[in-house]
């Protein structure tokens, strides 16, 4: 059967995550839904991520496998037409070969983290940045940032749910950017590794952002992480500035 490469991208924010649920909308269960109006009995797809309710994605990878041969630019056409009207676009699509996986072919993960500080309602991107009222200092963020690059026992960070086999992983990036945002400031977290606890990452944003508003110093975050404590974690930050960036694979299904 031809396998084919869907880059995703999406609105997480209608949704109870990718995967697919009996009684609530899922990214998963829309995608398929649209696959099965141009063929019967598709199997399940697979992702590189199952993002949670109301995460984003700017680069999520799918597979599927179809009976017949199609063109990928006709293949995407057909699934955006069909897609209508979920907040769902199929931005690339690629026939990739017989092993490719979207999850298990991965190399790296991105995640992209948007926080918006001022003191008005955000109305343009309300669901789209976590906003926070109080100011935020970027240097102490960047020094707490440094302490959870490379490899460690990041249990602190996981969520108790979290169904990963060992809590040891290695954070290749963790950088922070600001930038000016309409009457206020924007910071951006650029996250990446080659696979994430549940919650990592919100669970980073939530604890720099203590550093940042000044209640907790960067040699709080080290202390914590050394901990290997859930109890340690500061708190975890909203899903909805959390956005799943991209997907790196050995070589580029995409082109």
């Amino acid at each position: 059967m031809p396998r084919y490469a869907l880059k995703l991208e999406y609105d997480g924010a209608p949704f109870a995550g990718w995967q697919r649920q009996a009684d609530q909308p899922s990214v998963q269960g829309a995608v398929e839904a649209a696959l099965a109006k141009l063929e019967r009995d598709v199997p399940s797809i697979a992702a590189a991520g199952r993002t949670d309710a109301g995460v984003h994605a700017l680069g999520q990878v799918a597979h599927c496998e179809l009976t017949r041969e199609w063109d990928p630019f006709r293949l995407s056409e057909a699934l955006n037409y069909h897609l209508k009207p979920h907040p769902v676009a199929v931005v690339a699509c690629a026939r990739v070969a017989d092993d490719f996986h979207a999850r298990f072919s991965a190399l790296e993960r991105q995640y992209l983290f948007r926080l918006v500080t001022r003191r008005a309602p955000v109305v343009h991107d309300a669901g789209k940045v976590w906003q926070v009222q109080n100011p935020l200092a970027l240097e102490p963020m960047q020094r707490a940032a440094r302490y959870l690059l490379g490899r460690h026992d990041f249990t602190t960070f996981r969520a108790s749910i979290c169904q990963a086999d060992s809590p040891v992983k290695t954070l290749d990036e963790l950088r922070i950017e600001e930038m000016d945002y309409p009457s206020g400031r924007e910071f951006r977290f650029h996250v990446r590794a080659r696979s994430f606890l549940h919650n990592q990452v919100r669970s980073f944003v939530g604890t720099l952002e203590r550093v940042g508003a000044g209640a907790w110093t960067p040699e709080d975050v080290k202390a914590a992480l050394e901990a290997r404590a859930r109890a340690a974690c500061g708190p975890v930050c909203p899903p909805q500035g959390l956005y799943l960036a991209r997907v790196g694979y050995p070589e580029d299904p995409f082109g």
